[in-house]
């Protein structure tokens, strides 16, 4: 909604196409949106995705990875189908699909991509071991990327956001956070996209997220990782 609100013609994926298509219906009076329907946890889906868009035969000029998944509770206690998804879905498809659109963006000298990561990259996060690490990932790579494709006239830019109103927020139990702590899914998005044209590398929406970021780095890592299990122990598991 926010690019086609700034006028940028869409191309959109998800796993569930009648969400998809109400989507592509709404915004279709501002601009022209496609609709790619696909399940980007399942094997093969990336380069599925990679194929349909190619086959569009249209230059995309800016790519949003914000496909991810959370799990909550104990890493040994999880499915090892649910640490296989979300290893999926947060790191590979990502990955591959970072690479693929950044080189033919670098082969035409022009593009943005905007990875969003979490706040949760920049620490350790007990009860959210694995999810916290997919994050870092995220935003390692992209710092990386940042580097690496100065010059080239592709930018690449971390979203960082903290507790978001989304439906995977939703699905961890998240309603007892106080409001000051909580964004709204279009905040959030706005900064985004605001970062991703200003080609900034990182940004963390929020005062109270930028606040904890800073405070987190320059910190002990013990201490920060030993106040993060003093909170999850005392913290009931969420399903």
């Amino acid at each position: 909604r926010e690019l086609a609100r700034r006028g940028f013609d869409l191309v959109i994926t998800a796993w569930r196409k009648d969400r998809l298509e109400a989507l592509a219906e709404e915004l279709a009076a501002q601009v022209a949106v496609q609709v790619l329907p696909c399940d980007l946890g399942r094997t093969g889906g990336s380069a599925e995705l990679i194929a349909a868009v190619d086959a569009l035969a249209t230059p995309i000029d800016l790519l949003v990875n914000n496909a991810g998944i959370a799990h909550s509770g104990e890493f040994t206690s999880m499915r090892a189908e649910d640490i296989r998804g979300l290893v999926a879905l947060n790191i590979a498809a990502l990955t591959e699909l970072t690479h693929h659109f950044a080189q033919q963006m670098k082969m035409r000298g022009s593009g943005r991509i905007l990875n969003v990561a979490s706040v949760a990259g920049f620490q350790p996060v007990p009860s959210m071991s694995l999810y916290a690490a997919s994050k870092a990932f995220v935003l390692s790579l992209t710092e990386g990327l940042s580097e690496e494709l100065r010059g080239t006239g592709v930018s690449i830019t971390a979203l960082c956001p903290g507790l978001t109103r989304t439906d995977m927020v939703e699905s961890l139990s998240a309603e007892g956070v106080p409001p000051f702590l909580m964004s709204s899914a279009s905040q959030v998005a706005q900064e985004g996209i605001d970062a991703l044209l200003n080609r900034e590398v990182i940004r963390i929406p929020g005062a109270a997220n930028q606040a904890a970021v800073t405070w987190a780095k320059y910190q002990p890592r013990w201490l920060v990782r030993g106040l993060g299990g003093l909170v999850s122990r005392f913290t009931p598991p969420r399903n």
